[in-house]
């Protein structure tokens, strides 16, 4: 009798503690279930939030090439040996810039006929003499930009006063650019400049190796 109440009491030890181990693991697996079935709430904000970085981005990118920049691609030789053909330029928008002297500026033919391209690249400058020394108030002007000294009227008489809102443009590739100099252009109103040229992004290529420099990237001088 003994011995058997022995086993009872061993098998009521070994029920209870069978289902104080069933007690403390049940807690466990109740605890998991909420973390599960956070899981797609976490990837819903994850994914709310990505969306909304993106459309945060597009719309600064679509302001920012509306009001602030815009891209623009060199064509012609005229700025050799400062640009070439192929060349992406980033150009801050005219209301934000300070036009001066030495700067590289995007316009649109306005006034030329017939028209010399859809949009020019030039530098402004001043007044231009037979010496082939471009001239500022009586002043040559430094011009380590320009390919070589200029010895190309193209029609306009000299010298030339310029009023207070207008800019004399030229090509840094003097004797083979179409720019103020000449007749079908003339001198032109700050109210027609596109904006100034910052920086060249992307090379075109170099004339005679016919591949792209890209140490060129940076900004224009």
């Amino acid at each position: 009798m003994a011995e058997e109440r022995k086993d009872l009491e061993l098998e009521a030890e070994e029920a209870r503690a069978s289902r104080e181990a069933d007690a403390s693991v049940q807690p466990e697996a109740d605890a998991g279930e909420p973390e599960e079935r956070a899981k797609p709430g976490a990837l819903e904000s994850a994914l709310y939030t990505w969306a909304q970085a993106a459309v945060i981005a597009v719309v600064g990118v679509v302001l920012l090439f509306t009001f602030f920049v815009r891209l623009i691609s060199v064509n012609g030789p005229s700025m050799q040996d400062t640009l070439y053909t192929g060349d992406q330029l980033l150009v801050l928008n005219a209301m934000f810039c300070d036009f001066k002297a030495g700067d590289v500026v995007v316009i649109n033919d306005y006034n030329a006929e017939p028209q010399l391209n859809e949009t020019l690249v030039k530098r402004i400058v001043a007044v231009d003499s037979a010496s082939g020394v471009v001239y500022v108030d009586g002043q040559p002007l430094d011009e380590p930009y320009a390919k070589e000294p200029t010895y190309t009227a193209n029609g306009t008489p000299f010298p030339i006063t310029l009023a207070e809102d207008e800019v004399f443009v030229m090509g840094d590739n003097r004797n083979h650019s179409s720019d103020s100099r000449d007749a079908r252009l003339g001198p032109v109103k700050r109210g027609y400049l596109q904006g100034k040229a910052l920086l060249l992004l992307t090379p075109g290529a170099t004339p005679g190796t016919e591949k792209r420099d890209w140490g060129r990237i940076g900004p224009l001088r």
